[in-house]
């Protein structure tokens, strides 16, 4: 099994092979939809049997829709969408005013795709005995949100556990710390327990709290975020504050990666053990956090 954290700028989009199905967690922003495009190819990838989407953020579902049911436009643009299938759709199941939201809807409507919402407690099978277990959102909380329930869509994230025999990974879309301290407080350690954590939102110092983090236990951190100069990361991702965390926790600066320094990023597993391996070797943290200060 493999999952790549791929190096598309400033947002999320994670490819899973399992060797029975290819999963495509998010599909960053609009403005990079030719890196999403290039990462699909370079990988091969045809059909996408199931795609989640977290929340209704533009870098996460920017390219849902071109996956989904490409124009003739968009087509020319990017001519290897036309080899892309999507068999299912999953999202948070909440409701959204965003455009991109509202257009991969209508997309998946005009292709007769399946589109079906994750909540706390599902369980999608992803093939080869690989699990994508749901932890968050929960029920009661999207059916507030839908009855007119204000929320900030980053903590209506799906988070969600891939186990496959001994390995583990914690997904967590832009999950802040409102929704760890939920996590944290809702479940036995063991259930949060993984090998690797994906960063929430990008390395924000909103997410990956002192308590989440040292729950999650992880021996590597995956952070996905694009470089300062493109028009997105106005924020500074990762921000000190989160990397700090990780590493007073007792993590190997060598085990914390980061699109933006070390490109796509790829975990292979065979249930047992596990490796992880960037495009590129760079040793970044320390000068970061130096410069941050």
């Amino acid at each position: 099994m493999k999952i790549s954290v791929l190096n598309v700028g400033q947002g999320d989009a994670i490819l899973i092979r399992t060797g029975k199905q290819t999963v495509l967690v998010d599909t960053s922003d609009t403005d990079e939809r030719d890196l999403l495009v290039n990462e699909l190819e370079k990988f091969s990838v045809t059909k996408i049997d199931k795609l989640i989407l977290t929340h209704p953020h533009a870098d996460h579902i920017g390219s849902a829709k071109v996956l989904i049911d490409p124009s003739s436009k968009e087509l020319k643009a990017n001519p290897y969408l036309e080899k892309i299938s999507v068999a299912e759709i999953y999202d948070n199941g909440i409701n959204s005013t965003s455009p991109l939201y509202k257009s991969y809807v209508k997309a998946a409507d005009t292709k007769s795709i399946a589109h079906k919402a994750l909540k706390a407690g599902d369980s999608l099978d992803l093939g080869n005995g690989v699990k994508f277990n749901v932890l968050y959102p929960l029920k009661e909380n999207v059916d507030a949100i839908n009855n007119g329930q204000k929320s900030d869509p980053n903590n209506e994230s799906v988070v969600g556990k891939l186990t496959y025999k001994k390995f583990s990974m914690m997904f967590t879309g832009d999950a802040e710390k409102k929704v760890e301290s939920e996590l944290w407080a809702d479940n036995d350690a063991k259930v949060l327990k993984c090998d690797v954590l994906k960063a929430g939102h990008h390395g924000s110092k909103t997410s990956s709290s002192e308590n989440f983090v040292a729950t999650v236990d992880p021996s590597y951190v995956l952070i996905s975020c694009g470089p300062d100069e493109e028009r997105r990361n106005t924020y500074g991702h990762p921000h000190k504050e989160a990397l700090q965390n990780y590493i007073k926790h007792g993590l190997d600066a060598k085990h914390i990666f980061c699109t933006r320094w070390n490109g796509t990023i790829t975990v292979t597993s065979d249930g047992e053990n596990f490796s992880v391996e960037p495009e590129k070797s760079e040793d970044w943290l320390d000068k970061w956090i130096a410069q941050k200060k």
